[in-house]
């Protein structure tokens, strides 16, 4: 039995001083702080976060991106529980062989707990069902280019005859190809060539495809401000379709990226400050319910050259919490709510009753946070495997001491995490 306590525990509906008692990885009681323990002093302990969007990249491309460094700068960033993108992995998961090729070379290798996404493409409805029984958490689809050949985007007949396929959660990059141009080399042309309409568009096709099958949709890494009206006015309606952005929507403005700086290209773009503050009064509105990276890392040579020919992604998952910690303290939005944003909203997302949460029954996973701290961000020491990202030399607000994960510290060299299936209904 392991005791931890802290006067500031944040609980699912409250944040006050607290013992949490854990055993056989599992959170066995929540105490009065004057219980006898492990002392926390002024650090606050968190649940541990859920990332529900990281691109790990293995097996097939893992000089991006692999298991072992992902996972172990999820631990480092407070991130206890991870689903995996079904691309940019060589074969993407979009049947069952490929999602057991995934967990072959997932095994022994996580230092956090991982579940995995499938994929939705052309030709492959038949597959999801399997995959579904197979315990992925739901299926991504693009309605736009992906950027990679072997996870080609469907049409809006496409989504919506996977929709009727199985009854699951469908994840969208929400973009529409009919208004999104040519990138030139520099990043207002960029920026210009991917437009908000696009996104809004997009949305609305989701939005009445969902309306249409009664399927659950949920719409990935917003954000374009045009696109919230008509995403609240669904949800309004009934319609089961929820929204996620990420730390750098919430953080970088397109304003402050020099022209050239490639490792800030993204799609959707890093948009103006006037989309920036709107997603944050629609996360305030419930609108947008999670927090997650969308930690899409590649080699430094990809990300060379200019925002014509660079990849497209940001590399933050151990970032997450203390980017996105720092603009809500500046807005003053309490930390209560980053930490829902980011743990419990995702794992209800994905349907992970047990995590995210500091309550009775849940896994003891756990974050010993320091909120008041600060540090500058070198890319050369963070754990995912490329040193890239659009935070480096930035100073941040908040330090992550401890990771625990179903009542263990992470150490960061022997891996403890487990593979995640699908809760059954």
């Amino acid at each position: 039995m392991t005791v931890l306590r802290s006067r500031r525990v944040f609980l699912p509906d409250e944040v006050r001083p607290a013992a949490v008692e854990f055993h056989d990885g599992r959170i066995t009681a929540v105490l009065p702080y004057e219980t006898d323990g492990v002392d926390l002093g002024a650090l606050a302990l968190l649940p541990g976060l859920v990332d529900s969007h990281v691109h790990v990249n293995e097996p097939g491309r893992t000089e991006w991106e692999g298991f072992a460094s992902a996972t172990r700068a999820a631990a480092s960033g407070g991130v206890t529980t991870l689903v995996d993108m079904p691309l940019n992995s060589i074969p993407p998961t979009v049947d069952v062989a490929a999602l057991e090729a995934k967990r072959k070379a997932a095994a022994g290798q996580c230092h956090v707990d991982v579940g995995f996404w499938g994929g939705a493409v052309p030709g492959n409805a038949s597959c999801l069902p399997g995959l579904h029984e197979a315990g992925v958490f739901g299926f991504k689809s693009f309605l736009i280019d992906s950027g990679v050949p072997e996870f080609p985007p469907l049409d809006a007949a496409g989504l919506d005859a996977a929709m009727r396929t199985v009854d699951a959660l469908f994840i969208v990059h929400a973009e529409d190809p009919a208004l999104v141009a040519e990138s030139s080399p520099l990043y207002p042309d960029f920026v210009a060539s991917r437009p908000p309409e696009a996104e809004a568009r997009a949305v609305e096709t989701v939005i009445e495809l969902a309306r249409r099958t009664g399927a659950r949709a949920h719409i990935l890494h917003l954000a374009a401000a045009d696109a919230l009206p008509s995403l609240a006015a669904a949800q309004r309606d009934g319609v089961r379709i929820t929204a996620e952005t990420c730390p750098h929507y919430l953080t970088l403005r397109a304003e402050d990226v020099p022209s050239l700086a490639t490792e800030y290209k993204c799609c959707p773009p890093i948009r103006g400050g006037q989309h920036q503050d709107a997603l944050w009064q629609a996360l305030a509105d419930g609108v947008i319910t999670c927090v997650v990276s969308d930690h899409s890392p590649c080699t430094a040579d990809l990300k060379a050259g200019d925002f014509a020919t660079a990849w497209g992604g940001i590399a933050s998952v151990q970032l997450g919490l203390p980017a996105v910690w720092t603009e809500a303290h500046r807005r003053g939005i309490p930390l209560e709510d980053v930490v829902h944003w980011m743990s419990k909203a995702p794992a209800d997302l994905v349907g992970l009753p047990h995590k995210g949460r500091i309550e009775v029954g849940a896994d003891a996973d756990l974050v010993v946070f320091a909120p008041d701290e600060t540090f500058t961000v070198d890319a050369s020491r963070l754990h995912h495997r490329n040193p890239v990202t659009p935070y480096h030399g930035r100073t941040l607000q908040g330090v992550v001491h401890q990771t625990w994960l179903r009542g263990e510290p992470v150490d960061g060299v022997t891996p403890t995490g487990r593979l995640l299936r699908r809760e059954a209904k």
